[in-house]
């Protein structure tokens, strides 16, 4: 009786086999790191257990459709991820990581179990299917929908949720690539399951792009002071996820799908071949002093936009969000080009056009396949362009120019004062919590 009502409530989509598959590959290539990596460990079996409910317990989340069970399994899993950040008991540091992650995602599962509660009596079911596919766009229907935004947010790290995600890479490595490639993808998740519902609220869609930007910015700035890779890698995800929201408040949630999975994929090889620091290296001497590097790198920036709205089939002029997502690509093909056109101009300048035209080709490709392959789940809907959008690119613009010119002054070690200020200031803003540090290895216990 019990796994018949189970059964029942089950709904499968093309969208929970996508998360399926996603978290099951994750697993499989974590737990094959994990075997060498906890190798030894008197924790080694509790660890893989642990493993394997945790992509259960997301399987199950992706497909249920009654509310109730989809938050058990949504909790459950948050309450895995917790136990497996503070997997050695006699680790303070990582107890105290445990302990944020929990109580910032016990507020999230409110505001989830808030909205659910909000949905049902405003629909009388507890069907998701049911639901995000009324047409109902009530005071109380739109609050149920900030709510489970918020719910996400917490889940994401977006701003000002991220205390929590900086604060949890004293976690084994395969924890962390649990963490930034996979469970902080569910925020992402939940806001695509319910995209119908989202799409018929512009002004949440507006919300979600403006908190969404300002953690794309803040993310970007602090990963731009780190030192240590574990902690720049934080920073990106939380960046990251910011674009990813952006992305859900431009209309576009097929292709923040696509995002979420690429994330994850990359995100976990990241972590799962990074030492405990890295040295960067960049030469900025020769690209600061000419001008022709920076002309050829805007004309490839444009190319690569007019390559992506050609494929894409974007009408211009255009005046909805396309444009937003085609800034977005010029920006990431400018950063591109001008990385390639380093050192030597002229010897690098065939395989720059060639890279960056190429890349952009093969993303509109991909995003055009995608949206296709998920059309029946109508997961694309461009917004109006307007005018916190247009202030979002002027935002994002200028956050990107300001970048490069602090690059170069870097290298001139020529900051000015008040810059100094603001650097303190960001640098400390992006600080794990103090109890979640460890300032020697004497504070570790091998088991």
């Amino acid at each position: 009786m019990f796994f018949n009502l189970i059964y029942d409530c089950i709904y499968t989509d093309l969208l929970s086999i996508i998360i399926i598959c996603f978290a099951t590959f994750m697993g499989i290539i974590i737990a094959s790191f994990s075997a060498r990596y906890m190798s030894g460990s008197s924790l080694y079996s509790q660890f893989f257990s642990k493993i394997f409910q945790l992509i259960i317990s997301i399987s199950l989340m992706s497909t249920f459709d009654n509310f109730v069970l989809f938050l058990i399994a949504w909790s459950y899993s948050n309450y895995l991820v917790t136990r497996l950040m503070a997997h050695v008991p006699s680790w303070k540091a990582a107890q105290a990581s445990s302990r944020l992650a929990f109580y910032n995602f016990m507020i999230g599962s409110m505001f989830i179990g808030s909205g659910f509660a909000l949905l049902h009596y405003a629909t009388g079911s507890m069907s998701i299917q049911y639901i995000i596919h009324c047409t109902d766009d009530s005071w109380i229907t739109s609050i149920a929908l900030l709510c489970l935004f918020i719910g996400a947010m917490s889940q994401s790290g977006i701003w000002p949720f991220h205390r929590w995600l900086l604060s949890s890479l004293n976690s084994p490595t395969p924890v962390s690539a649990i963490m930034h490639a996979g469970i902080i993808n569910a925020g992402g998740f939940l806001l695509i399951r319910f995209a119908p519902l989202y799409m018929q609220h512009s002004f949440i869609l507006s919300i979600i792009f403006v908190m969404g930007l300002t953690s794309a910015v803040l993310g970007a700035a602090y990963k731009l002071l780190q030192h240590d890779i574990k902690r720049a890698l934080a920073c990106s995800t939380i960046e990251q996820m910011g674009f990813m929201f952006m992305q859900f408040g431009l209309g576009f949630f097929g292709p923040a799908l696509l995002h979420l999975c690429f994330h994850g994929f990359f995100k976990a090889y990241l972590f799962l071949n990074c030492s405990s620091s890295a040295q960067e290296k960049k030469d900025m001497t020769f690209v600061q002093n000419n001008l022709l590097a920076y002309l050829i790198a805007a004309v490839m920036s444009l190319l690569s936009g007019y390559i992506f709205a050609s494929i894409e089939q974007i009408p211009m002029p255009c005046y909805d969000t396309n444009l937003c997502i085609i800034a977005m690509i010029m920006i990431a093909t400018f950063q591109l080009a001008i990385t390639l056109l380093a050192n030597n101009i002229r010897r690098n300048l065939a395989r720059t056009i060639i890279t960056t035209c190429s890349m952009a080709t093969i993303y509109a490709m991909i995003i055009f396949a995608c949206e296709k392959m998920i059309h029946e789940l109508n997961l694309v809907h461009p917004q109006p362009f307007n005018i916190l959008h247009g202030i979002g690119l002027i935002i994002l613009t200028s956050a990107f120019v300001m970048s490069n010119i602090l690059k170069i002054l870097q290298t001139q070690n020529n900051l000015p004062t008040w810059l100094n200020f603001w650097y303190v200031k960001t640098l400390n803003a992006s600080q794990a919590d103090p109890t979640t540090i460890t300032t020697h290895r004497k504070g570790y216990d091998y088991v």
